[in-house]
């Protein structure tokens, strides 16, 4: 019942991520992570207390233990961050996502994999025809028209790297399931996601999808021998010319994306790898500004999620990383790994980078010990979702999103446990045991309430008309900077200096090198 129960909170879960959003614009990125961080917090809170409710000993191998170190130096970490609501934040996403990779593998061990699979499947393909509806003229207060076509997401590289992610999971559902319908469902799905990763235009999903590829094109290669089982040579040969006739639609039929170039797919992929100029110039200033910072804080970093409040030290004022009010872009480095060091310390990322290299590993053991051709690709998927989600993460953000990061580890955890028992089993006392999950738990409880908090905080504004929303968002989301220095501007144009003075010092607290909050608090004497 519980395992049950499980498998069907990670499927409901990654549909649901992917699907989730408000439509109150004036919250152009938080209207889309802030509910998908909600979904990803609620998800994980349940099936962590559906694993209090089974007794038993856990089982931990040297990825579990890894991913363990990374918590805890990210949690040590957040103590010594300038602004804790962003370390809060950032550190929920992170225990949230390693619960989720827990329950899922504790599902592959079991042998629930499939229905995981399918759940991904299901979600990757949801987040492409959102995309694709976006590219073909479909309007909705629930896209985006900055960096369309976006769908769900609001932005087209996120739902890039998702579909990235979820490709994996997508081809093996197709090439295993025993029905011929979900075979041609399948085939239409790869068709849809193929198209839209072209229209996106991103340059780390194409990346990670051409070296995803090359990771698995060995093993199936040296796999061959397997695929006379249920046709499964003719389905991957099919899922291949679906792929291709995707691309092909996405290239040759309109849309009403508003590219500036006359050959924008052509001028994506050739400045894939080119940081000679442009935003690739950009990433390498980023990188070695951001290095900098974790120089100067190099065991524990800046503090989880706190990279926009410390970057502004560390780079000049003519970095495209800054934007003109004194506060940067993105919340976050364009890459997952650079905010892991500099917020985190070298020794979570590195923590972190030896939970993939673990599990990549593993997946590339005892391949002739595999039974059939479904043990095969599990661990083909599992190897292309691995490689994916690494090189994603490399040149953007993933792990740090609600949306990328549950997936990923859904189908990382339900792959790799697949076929395995699971690892070693943790013989530590049962009072340690208690002790470290009611420490998840509680942090993915507070997760949970301030994720629901905020949702509240962005539907309250409303469409920003009434100064009475935003006062009662600044108290449903104390730790906003936007709602804070808003609220306070609307005070200092009504000559409430008193009022405004106090959400200025506190929209200044949150980012300190922020020249708004100055403004108004100048303008107030």
């Amino acid at each position: 019942m519980i395992q049950r129960a499980t498998t069907l909170l990670l499927q409901l879960g990654m549909v649901a991520i992917a699907l989730a959003v408000l439509p109150n614009k004036l919250f152009e990125l938080d209207r889309y992570f802030v509910p998908k961080e909600l979904v990803l917090h609620v998800v994980a809170v349940a099936v962590a207390l559906l694993s209090v409710a089974r007794a038993g000993s856990m089982t931990r191998g040297v990825a579990d233990r890894l991913l363990l170190v990374f918590l805890a130096w990210s949690a040590a970490s957040a103590l010594f961050a300038s602004n804790y609501w962003l370390a809060q934040r950032a550190l929920g996403v992170s225990v949230s996502s390693a619960i989720i990779f827990w329950a899922a593998r504790k599902m592959g061990v079991a042998g629930s994999y499939r229905p995981l699979m399918v759940a991904a499947s299901l979600a990757t393909v949801c987040a492409a025809v959102g995309a694709l509806a976006q590219a073909y003229g479909l309007q909705s207060d629930y896209f985006s028209l900055n960096r369309a076509p976006g769908g769900t997401f609001g932005n087209r590289n996120f739902v890039a790297h998702f579909c990235a992610i979820g490709l994996p999971a997508l081809m093996y559902w197709t090439a295993t399931t025993r029905r011929s319908g979900a075979a041609w469902a399948g085939y239409l799905g790869t068709g849809v996601v193929a198209a839209a990763l072209v229209l996106s235009r991103s340059r780390a999903a194409w990346l990670a999808i051409a070296v995803s590829a090359a990771a698995i094109a060995l093993p199936l290669l040296a796999s061959r021998r397997y695929w006379a089982d249920r046709a499964i040579g003719s389905r991957l040969v099919r899922l291949t010319l679906a792929g291709v006739v995707g691309v092909g639609l996405a290239i040759f039929v309109p849309n009403r994306l508003n590219w500036r170039s006359d050959s924008p797919y052509l001028d994506s992929a050739r400045a894939m790898v080119d940081y000679s100029k442009g935003s690739g110039r950009g990433r390498l200033a980023q990188y070695q500004h951001s290095l900098r910072m974790s120089v100067a804080n190099p065991v524990f970093g800046v503090g989880p999620g706190n990279w926009p409040v410390r970057y502004v030290r560390f780079a000049p004022a003519s970095d495209p990383s800054i934007a003109g009010d004194g506060t940067t872009a993105n919340p976050w480095p364009s890459s997952d790994w650079v905010a892991f060091v500099s917020e985190r310390g070298i020794v979570a990322a590195l923590a972190l980078a030896g939970v993939f290299a673990v599990l990549l590993i593993g997946m590339c053991r005892r391949w002739s010990e595999l039974g059939d051709s479904e043990e095969v690709l599990i661990k083909v998927a599992a190897l292309g979702t691995i490689t994916s989600t690494v090189v994603v993460s490399a040149f953007d953000a993933a792990l740090l999103l609600a949306a990328p990061a549950f997936l990923a580890w859904t189908v990382i955890g339900a792959a790799s446990g697949a076929g395995t028992d699971g690892g070693e089993t943790w013989t530590s006392s049962r009072v340690w045991r208690a002790a470290s999950l009611t420490a998840l738990i509680c942090v993915t409880a507070i997760s949970t309430v301030r994720s629901a908090m905020q949702s509240v905080a962005i539907v309250t504004v409303g469409t920003g008309g009434t100064r009475a929303g935003w006062n009662q968002a600044a108290a449903w989301d104390p730790g906003s900077y936007r709602i804070n220095l808003r609220v306070a501007q609307l005070h200092a144009s009504r000559g409430r200096c008193a009022a405004a003075r106090a959400y200025a010092r506190r929209a200044l607290a949150l980012l300190p090198s922020a020249r708004a909050p100055r403004t108004v608090l100048s303008s107030c004497g």
